[in-house]
Parts: C-alpha cells; structure tokens; sequence
C-alpha cells in the first residue's frame, strides 16, 4: 500500500499580518497628550491660585475695608472713613509699640543677624561632625514657638530659674530679665534669635560651600588672613544672600508676637507691647475690629517701605 506523504512546509514562513488594533487601545495624538498635560496642569495651578486667594487675599482686602469702618460683632459696620486711624494714632500705646517694634528689629539685627553668619562660619570650617553640629544648630527651629517660648520663661524665673542659678553658681550678679523694663525687650530677642537662626545658619553654610575654593587659596597665597579672607572673598560672594536674609528678617521681627503673648504679656510697664500684640489687643480684648485693621494697614505700609527699599539696594544691572 502506497503512503501519501504531506508536503514539506519551508522553515522561513511568511509572518502573520497582525490583526486590526482594537478600537478602545488607540493611541493618542501628540497633541491630545500636550493638550492633557496643560489641562492638568493649570487645573492644579488654578486650584493653588483659589486656595491663596481665599486665605490670603481676601482676608487682607477684607482687613482694608474694615479699617474704615466701625466693625464690632453682633453690629452692622458703619462706614467712619479715617475714624480709626486717628483713635490708634493717639491711644497711649501706640508710641510705645511702634518704638518697642522698631527696638526690637535694630537689636535683631545686631545680635540675630550676626550669630548665624559667624556660626555659619565656623560650621563650614569643621572638618568632623559636621552633620551632628548642623542637627544642634538647626534644633530649636522644629520646636514648636510656644513650647519655646514656655522654656525661656522658666529659664528666666528670677526666682527658681536656670539663668539666674547659673550666675548665682559663677558668683556673677542675678537679673530680673523679662521682669525688668531695662531688660525685657532684650530677653526677648535672645529668645527670638535662638528659636529662629538654625534656618538662617543652613542657608549661609549652602552660600558658603558655593564659594569657589580657588578664591580662597588666591588669597591665601597672597598672604590673606582670616578676618581678610571672610572680608574680602566670603562677604562679596554672599552679598545677595546677606541682604535678601537681612530684609527677611526685618520683616519677621517687625511681626513679633508669640515672645511678648506667652513670656512677658506686653509688660513690665508696656516695655515689650508690639505692634502685632496692640492689634491682638484691640481685636480680641477690645472687641474693636476696626482699630485691629487699621493698625495692620498701617504696618502692611511699613512693612512694604522697607522691602521696596531693600529690594532696590540688592537690585544690580547687568
């Protein structure tokens, strides 16, 4: 019986045409995937703008109009143009916060303004535990501002406190520090700075190591010491950072509150009433909403003068 064999298929077969992609997998076009991409991304940009201009616009457009108005609760505001001003102008308080404000800023800028920089300095100098120096420095910043705040005020205790048992231990006279009227404001502003110069310290020490090490070693060829080298290369090279941290700070010490709220509550004798505690005052204790506004509008003006003006001083052409 014969065998019919079947036919021999060759090895390199032609491949299968593959079959129509399904509709619901089509790619998009390069301009769906660009148009997409802009619609998520001014949605989220949108959303942010709603947000800021709900909590931070509104509120100081609303804060402008009361300050011309008189606005108690459970009241209908009455429009009474510059009313307000010339009340807070002539309250007893108001010299004494404004001078207190500006005190408080020049002694910052004096002591808080130079300790970071100089620990800056030495920081970046340190050739060992570098990262456990900076994690001290940088530790006041993450307690919370009360809970600082409440340790400075034991701290200071004339009776029981750790500052006067540590010059009592040294043999040097005690200090009534924020019960004293000489003393309180500066007491203040050693708490301030503490609590606030790790950020400031961090952002020196970045400054710092962007300096070029050539100019160092220049000046030290050229017979340079510390103080000229600091004077001639480390200033010039962080001149932008100086300045712009300097208008920073002015304008954050100009808005001190938590210090004189929780240690001293505006005494001795109004010696550490602020401008932001005389507007607490008004709005919470004096249940005059209208004064509060005008106040702040008052240092909203200020406050813009000195950023106007520290912005045109750091302005440079090209």
């Amino acid at each position: 019986m014969k065998t019919v064999q079947a036919p021999h298929r060759s090895a390199a077969a032609p491949p299968a045409t593959p079959g129509p992609r399904p509709a619901g997998r089509r790619s998009a076009s390069p301009l769906a995937r660009r148009l997409s991409h802009q619609v998520r991304a001014y949605g989220f940009l949108i959303g942010g703008l709603l947000c800021f201009a709900l909590f931070s616009w509104y509120p100081a457009i609303r804060a402008v109009i009361i300050a011309f108005q008189k606005y108690t609760p459970g009241s209908a505001p009455e429009w009474v143009g510059t009313d307000n001003f010339t009340q807070v102008f002539h309250d007893p308080e108001f010299g004494a916060a404004w001078r207190n404000t500006l005190t408080f800023t020049l002694i910052a800028l004096l002591i808080g303004f130079a300790v970071p920089f100089v620990m800056a300095l030495v920081l970046n100098e340190l050739r060992h535990a570098k990262s456990f120096f900076r994690v001290v420095v940088y530790l006041p910043v993450m307690i919370p501002p009360v809970v600082s705040a409440l340790l400075w005020k034991w701290f200071y205790d004339p009776g029981a406190g750790l500052a006067n048992e540590a010059l009592g231990f040294l043999h040097l006279p005690t200090s009534n520090w924020t019960n004293g009227a000489d003393t309180a404001l500066l007491s203040l502003v050693i708490v301030a700075t503490w609590a606030n110069m790790g950020g400031t310290v961090l952002i020196y020490l970045a400054a710092l190591q962007g300096i070029p090490g050539e100019l160092y070693e220049a000046a030290e060829l050229d017979g340079a010491n510390i103080w000229q080298r600091v004077r001639h290369v480390t200033i010039p090279q962080t001149r932008f950072i100086i300045l712009m941290l300097m208008l920073l700070q002015i304008i954050a010490t100009m808005q001190v509150f938590t210090e004189p709220f929780v240690i001293t509550g505006g005494g001795p004798e109004n010696s550490t009433v602020t401008i932001l505690y005389l507007i607490y005052k008004y709005a919470f204790l004096y249940n005059d909403f209208g004064g509060a506004c005008a106040l702040s509008v008052m240092l909203l003006i200020v406050l813009s003068l000195f950023s106007a003006l520290y912005l045109r001083l750091t302005r440079t052409d090209d």
